[in-house]
């Protein structure tokens, strides 16, 4: 069983930083992947989550606490469950 670290991303330098951030801190319970904002689908997907800014962070679903306003944090990632291997 995997934790699904989801990266929402323009491709502007902050999301690349939030990208190495999140690709440092992941663990082997972790299987990242980066979505591109451009395109219709992922926008969309972004939308019913509730992303109102990239970089954004979704963890199993559920939008990072840190991305909800001004953006992701390194500890509140970690207190989601980022880097962390379950059991």
């Amino acid at each position: 069983m995997k934790r699904k670290i989801e990266v929402f991303s323009a491709g502007c330098p902050v999301c690349q930083d939030t990208v190495d951030m999140v690709n440092r801190l992941k663990c082997d319970s972790c299987e990242v992947s980066v979505l591109d904002m451009n395109e219709p689908g992922v926008a969309e997907r972004a939308k019913t989550l509730g992303i109102r800014s990239v970089p954004a962070v979704v963890i199993d679903g559920k939008l990072a606490d840190c991305c909800a306003g001004r953006g992701p944090d390194e500890a509140t990632l970690r207190a989601s469950g980022l880097g962390q291997l379950l059991d």
